[in-house]
This record gives structure tokens, sequence and C-alpha cells, in this order.
């Protein structure tokens, strides 16, 4: 901390040192900088930026596929589908395709995916409810959050 000095100065002073003068805060009245080696902080904010990204968790989002007419088994098989992804911490999007004249049925479409959602609400939770987009009812999954 050495205070208000002019930029002459604070600049003589770094090259003393043999390190840059760094602007921290870009005040219109009262800039802040620092005496540093900058290639050392850029370095080192580098390496930090790369830490915080090996750490993150990317979800993704994985599709399960289902027709209005599906039966049980089927239908089970894609429950067990959305739980495995689920379990991975992955989200999961539901989507019904109407065809021809299954578009005058989306209330039984919505039956399916509160069915749907009713299977695996022990693992997830609908983060976005049944929805028709064109000719696709749509559905959002999320896992549960731990405790």
């Amino acid at each position: 901390m050495i205070g208000m000095v002019s930029r002459e100065e604070a600049l003589q002073r770094a090259a003393e040192a043999s390190m840059d003068l760094v602007l921290i805060a870009d005040q219109k009245d009262n800039p802040v900088c620092k005496i540093m080696d900058y290639g050392k902080y850029a370095f080192e904010q580098s390496k930090r930026a790369r830490e915080a990204k090996k750490n993150q968790k990317v979800t993704q989002v994985k599709e399960v596929q289902i027709k209005l007419t599906t039966e049980e088994h089927d239908f089970n098989v894609k429950v067990r589908n959305a739980r495995r992804f689920l379990e991975k911490e992955d989200r999961v999007k539901v989507v019904i395709r109407f065809r021809g004249r299954e578009m005058n049925y989306q209330n039984q479409g919505i039956e399916v995916m509160n069915d749907f959602a009713d299977a695996i609400k022990d693992l997830g939770t609908v983060d976005r409810a049944p929805r028709m987009e064109g000719r696709h009812m749509v559905m959002y999954l999320a896992p549960l959050k731990e405790k």
C-alpha cells in the first residue's frame, strides 16, 4: 500500500522492481493499480479456471420416446431407461409423438405422461410439465437433489 502516486512514479517503481504495473480497478476518479508479475498472475488465473472447469458437472438431456398406444412391458422398458439416466444425474426429455387422428386424444397423452412421472417419482421430479410442441407432447424430468 503505497498510496496515491503519479502514473510516471508508479511505472518507475514497477521498472525498478522488474515487474508490471497492472490496473486492478478502473475508476474514473481513483484508479487502483498493483505492481506484480503479470505473466505469473495470468497463468494462475488460467490454472484456477481449468481446475474449476474440471470439477464442474455437465448435465446432459437424454430423450425417451413413447407412443400413445405403448403397451405395459414396453412402457416399463422406457421407464427403466429413464431411471438409469436419472441415476447418472442426467435430465430426461419424455416425448410422445401424435400421428394422424391421435391428435384428438391429447388428454390421454397427458395421462400417459403422468403415469410416467409417477413411475420415476423416487428418482426424479417433473422439471417442465407436459405440453404440446407441434405434433409432440414434451415433458422434462430432473434428478432429485441430494440432501
